[in-house]
């Protein structure tokens, strides 16, 4: 049944002041979060138990921005196989990045939350493991129906958050923007060291006594690069790739080979580089020192060698790559052998 008209008219005024005070609430915790990220260098906001229910277990309507959450333990820095440190890094990295090419955003903030201080809060979100980030989003309506970043987003560090965080919300990250490796006066330094070492250089390169004259330092040069080159070494810089991750079923146990063609860990990489690299070399003996031994029975004993590690270890190249990405190896005859 629908009220009198003049119900109607007593009531529209009391909707629109509601709304009206719905609306300033939401601004004014979007305006706090902003006065909270201004003070920090990073832009990633800290949060505790009590700003936790302020900020985002408030109701949809007074929450119009999305949060996303790295989960911290300071007593877990030690352990190297969370990298939380590293990590921790990382996601102030997206953080910056995202308020460099987004000033002023209210609709995504980047946020930090301390386990000994906040364990109240890591018990609502159902967090029981680490690393672990939360995208809460306007729609979520409880924290632990909140979003759980992938593992699989930490292989390419904050590249690979962003393009979780893009996916999701919505919003551009942008082209994450990194520290210069050296600062403006150790280049000014660096540049008059080596104005003052010209002479001496100079000195050594016309004796004739310098490394690049020693042919041992191009050998081990040349077997540097090509480890390299065969591992994968160029592609994980580029992706910043982690050597292994840590088993999202047991986190005591490490992961250093992932299945998958979708991603490659630096364990990986290194573990074929070393099978290519050993062969390389065996190669490169039976060519240019097998050949000077006199004795034929040492040459025999050592091809019977190189030919059985050199079977073993491209078998175990292709089963792993067969293993990693479903690719068989199939052998063909000529027409003529059938």
């Amino acid at each position: 049944m629908a009220p009198p008209p003049h119900l109607r008219l007593l009531l529209l005024p009391l909707l629109l002041l509601a709304a009206a005070a719905t609306t300033a609430s939401a601004d004014d915790l979007v305006s706090e979060l902003q006065s909270l990220r201004a003070r920090s260098p990073s832009g990633v906001i800290h949060l505790t138990d009590t700003s936790v229910t302020r900020f985002l277990s408030a109701p949809s309507a007074r929450r119009p921005y999305s949060v996303l959450v790295f989960f911290d333990a300071a007593s877990l820095h030690s352990k190297p196989d969370l990298h939380l440190p590293q990590l921790r890094t990382e996601f102030a990295l997206l953080s910056a990045s995202f308020l460099a090419h987004n000033p002023g955003s209210g609709e995504l903030f980047f946020a930090d939350i301390e386990f000994a201080e906040s364990q109240h809060s890591f018990h609502q979100f159902g967090v029981n493991s680490l690393p672990h980030i939360r995208l809460i989003r306007p729609e979520h309506s409880s924290l632990g129906g909140s979003e759980q970043m992938d593992q699989s987003h930490f292989s390419r560090l904050a590249d690979s958050m962003s393009e979780f965080v893009e996916s999701r919300t919505g919003l551009e990250v942008g082209p994450i923007v990194r520290p210069p490796l050296l600062s403006r006066n150790q280049i000014i330094l660096l540049g008059i060291l080596f104005l003052i070492s010209i002479p001496f250089m100079i000195k050594r390169i016309v004796e004739g006594e310098t490394l690049l004259h020693d042919r041992r330092v191009w050998m081990a040069g040349a077997l540097f690069v090509y480890f390299f080159s065969v591992s994968g070494g160029m592609y994980g810089i580029i992706r910043h790739t982690p050597m292994f991750l840590t088993d999202r079923q047991d986190p005591d146990k490490l992961v250093f080979f992932y299945q998958g063609s979708g991603m490659q860990l630096g364990a990986e990489g290194f573990a074929v580089g070393f099978l290519y690299t050993l062969v390389g070399l065996m190669i490169a003996g039976v060519t240019h020192l097998l050949a000077r031994v006199d004795s034929l029975q040492t040459q025999r004993f050592a091809m019977l060698a190189v030919m059985a590690i050199g079977w073993w270890a491209v078998r175990k190249v292709v089963y792993l790559d067969n293993w990693k990405t479903g690719y068989s190896i199939h052998t063909f005859w000529p027409s003529s052998w059938r």
